[in-house]
């Protein structure tokens, strides 16, 4: 780290002062000077925000008189934060609704990257009005468009770590940057567009009963709207440098539309309440367009992909005009959808229908364990989420990235029941491995996808599929053979008005001879292999391998 990091903290107000003092007290505990700005509020609230004040343990207080909106007094305690020497600023809103245990981490995400705006992802619960929900995610939609980028999943929230120093660039070239409700976007749009990175961390939000909005909902809309439009012109003046960006990183698979699909399925949920189904699908329709028109890498992969199953006797037409390919991403969001129903409880019963499952009821009445290898190709999700309770409980997903923990928290929060248990395969050393045998002894089904290579992993077999050689990961069947245990396939593709659950049997036992170790290995991933090329061919756009499957960049993903 090569950047000075002195931080203080920022809470401007206008008639909220219930929940500042214990706000106060958290941030005093972090060891953080404090700024609060009132910002024109009424008597009482002056009042109690003003008796805040103590010096001599670094807590201010100024009053702006007339208002000056959220923006202006935001800016006006950046200000005072640069003149007492402070080199970033925790803001966070004074109406209560942020987790104040998330402060701590926030600061350690700063503290790590000086340079980077940190900033919080609500998680929201059962108390966020519906309309605001739906509002924020058309503002998520415009800055996805306006950035051509999902880097920033949510533009609004009201905790944040900004770093002064890039603030101060902001002024010093006139930008234009809101004054009131349209400040949290506009600037972070804008940080964003001179290349500050925008690190994320997910943050619980409550609205607290009786809690009072400063949101004007006409004059702010107006300017929200203004705002937008602002913003998508400086978009194109820009769009030589942004799109310069985009092709500057190519991607190892875990970098590319994990926070789409979690983003995207947060917002189904709102419209699938809303709407059901179709209307969902008819809603998600232009915002799958922009991710279709501006995802290059995503796009291409598609087309290759189609292209090479078409060559192998898939019905489906070659991409070369705009509709199959746009249709190949609107099945992806029909998965998001269906996955969002199954999950609540909305889907009927019979929405998942059995195929070839006599291996399954065979697993099913075994008191000992298993390992079952799915790819992302249909809905394994919700094959999951219609299954009994006490099955549930068996499952032990193993997953690549750090984002299964923010869809677990999704699900938690339409459905507590709903959370999956999960394992990070980059932990899998002999301590884990030995843990997960003792699981499957007890009877856990561990669960593993056997069509994506992890990260950091060079434990690959090259296996011709659909008739190119393609790098397949050799972790299930080095796992299965630790675990001893039978090793299944499942897939679960939807077919006209449901789904059809397919698991089958790939071995007994996974047996690695010691002079022949590389050869078996080699042949179980051919297996699953031809299972898949199987289930490709028959449902090409069923297929949610948004990379190049046959030639994968083998980069680390963000953290």
């Amino acid at each position: 780290m090569n950047m000075a990091w002195r931080p203080c903290a920022l809470i401007p107000s206008h008639n909220h002062s219930g929940a500042v003092p214990e706000i106060v007290d958290r941030l005093r505990a972090h060891n953080l000077a404090v700024f609060i700005v009132d910002d024109g509020s009424d008597a009482v609230h002056a009042e109690r925000l003003a008796a805040l004040e103590d010096v001599d343990h670094a807590i201010h207080a100024v009053r702006l008189d007339p208002n000056q909106g959220k923006g202006g007094a935001v800016l006006h305690g950046f200000q005072l934060a640069m003149a007492a020497g402070f080199t970033h600023v925790l803001q966070i809103d004074a109406d209560g609704q942020h987790d104040l245990g998330a402060i701590g981490r926030l600061l350690e995400l700063s503290r790590g990257k000086p340079q980077a705006l940190v900033t919080g992802v609500p998680v929201y619960d059962r108390s966020v009005p519906l309309g605001r929900a739906i509002g924020r995610y058309a503002t998520h939609i415009w800055v996805w468009i306006e950035t051509l980028s999902l880097a920033i999943s949510d533009s609004m929230c009201g905790l944040r770590v900004y770093p002064l120093a890039a603030v101060a660039a902001l002024w010093a070239d006139g930008e234009h940057i809101g004054r009131r409700m349209d400040f949290d976007t506009e600037i972070i749009v804008r940080l964003f567009w001179r290349g500050v990175e925008v690190v994320e961390q997910p943050v619980a939000v409550t609205y607290p009963e009786g809690n009072t909005s400063n949101f004007d909902l006409w004059r702010d809309n107006v300017r929200i709207s203004r705002m937008h439009a602002r913003l998508f012109f400086g978009m194109l003046r820009r769009l030589p440098q942004l799109l310069s960006r985009q092709r500057a990183t190519s991607r190892h698979w875990a970098w590319i539309a994990e926070r789409g699909a979690y983003a995207g399925l947060r917002f189904s949920g709102v419209a699938a309440r809303l709407l059901g189904r179709r209307g969902c699908l008819v809603v998600l329709a232009p915002i799958v367009l922009y991710f279709y028109l501006t995802g290059r890498e995503q796009r291409r992969a598609s087309a290759a992909f189609l292209r090479q199953a078409a060559s192998h006797g898939a019905n489906v037409r070659v991409p070369q005009s705009f509709g199959t390919g746009f249709r190949h991403f609107m099945s992806f969001a029909a998965r998001a959808v269906d996955t969002f129903i199954g999950w609540t409880g909305r889907m009927a019963a019979d929405a998942v229908q059995p195929g070839q499952v006599n291996d399954l009821i065979e697993a099913e009445r075994s008191p000992y364990g298993a390992l079952f290898i799915v790819a992302h190709i249909g809905n394994v999700d919700l094959a999951r989420a219609l299954l009994d309770e006490e099955t549930r409980r068996r499952l032990l997903v193993l997953v690549h990235t750090k984002h299964a923990e923010n869809y677990n928290r999704l699900l938690k929060s339409y459905r507590p029941e709903a959370a999956l248990n999960t394992w990070q395969v980059t932990d899998l050393g002999p301590a884990a491995a030995m843990e997960l045998k003792s699981r499957v002894e007890q009877g856990a089904w561990v669960v593993i996808a056997g069509d994506r290579i992890p990260v950091n992993s060079d434990r690959v077999s090259t296996i011709p599929f659909l008739g190119r050689p393609a790098p397949f990961s050799q972790g299930p069947y080095i796992l299965a053979a630790l675990l001893d245990c039978p090793v299944y396939t499942l897939f679960c593709l939807r077919q006209g008005d449901h789904h059809v659950l397919d698991v089958e049997k790939l071995a007994d036992r996974i047996v690695l001879p010691r002079q022949a170790r590389d050869a078996a290995l080699d042949s179980y991933a051919a297996s699953f292999a031809a299972r898949l090329e199987r289930y490709a061919i028959a449902e090409p756009l069923q297929w949610y391998n948004f990379f190049d499957f046959w030639n994968p960049t083998p980069k680390e993903p963000r953290p």
